[in-house]
Formats: C-alpha cells, structure tokens, sequence
C-alpha cells in the first residue's frame, strides 16, 4: 500500500458504519463474505476507514454469523427472525467485538453500537440495541463491567 489507510476512532466508526451495510447486504442479497469484502474495497468509502479493523473484523463476523446468532438469540427478547435487518447487523458487530476485542472497552462497543443504531436503524431502536449489548457486556465481559460498576 503506496498511501496509509486512515486510523483512529473516526476511521473505525466509519469501518463500523460500512460493516452494517455489508452485513445488511449481506441479508438482503445473500452475497458471500468474498465478494462483499471485493466490493466495500473498491467501494469510495473503504479508503475513509480503518481498512485494517473492516479487513480484519468484517469477514470474522460475517463467516461466524451463524454462531453469533445463536449467542444473539440467547440475548434478545423476541425470535430472532423478528429483529430488523440493521439491528442484526449491529448486534452481530457488537457481539464479535465484546468476544474478540478486549482491547476495545466494553463501554466503546455498546457507545458505538447504539450511534450506529441512531444512525441507520428505526426510530427507538437505540434503546433496543444498548438493552441487548448491555446484557451482552455483562455475559462476555463480567470482571471488566465489575470492576467498572464498583469504580
């Protein structure tokens, strides 16, 4: 790579953002992990983002779906059919980075998480998605929550 990638946390909320409309897509269209990842690179977009964190967590999430739903499922109040495609898409991404992603605190995901939902989901469901990443945190990521509570 002759130009660095952008960094940073504006960089990665914009591989965030473009990772919902991958995985919606993905939904959608039922386009394999490969060709979406082809597409996003050559995609205008890619060159604003954290292509590192895209390249490295999109695929990760997208080949896992089917286990991070059976986590998700687990999580939510209602099947898992009935959650909105975006919504999926965001609980999937945060559900990942709570499980793969230490480096990145707990209170991050569920922040990011909940402005991606503002950003492309319905109205309230904000509140859905900081609900179920919350409960998320406090599964995956019990002592760092913990000791967080009590700090």
């Amino acid at each position: 790579m002759s130009k660095s990638a952008p960094t940073g946390a504006g960089a990665r909320t914009r591989a965030r953002e473009l990772m919902v409309q991958a995985l919606y897509q993905k939904q959608i269209a039922g386009h394999s992990t490969a060709e979406l990842v082809a597409q996003y690179r050559e995609d205008t977009a890619y060159q604003r983002v954290d292509q590192e964190f895209f390249d490295e967590l999109f695929p990760a999430i997208s080949n896992a779906q089917d286990a991070l739903e059976q986590e998700i499922a687990g999580l939510i109040d209602r099947p898992l059919e009935q959650l909105d495609p975006i919504e999926l898409a965001i609980l999937l991404i945060g559900v990942h980075e709570l499980e793969t992603r230490i480096d990145i605190p707990y209170k991050v995901v569920i922040n990011e998480g909940v402005n991606l939902a503002r950003r492309f989901g319905a109205t309230e469901s904000h509140k859905y998605i900081n609900a179920c990443l919350d409960a998320a945190a406090r599964s995956l990521r019990e002592i760092e929550v913990q000791a967080n509570a009590g700090g």
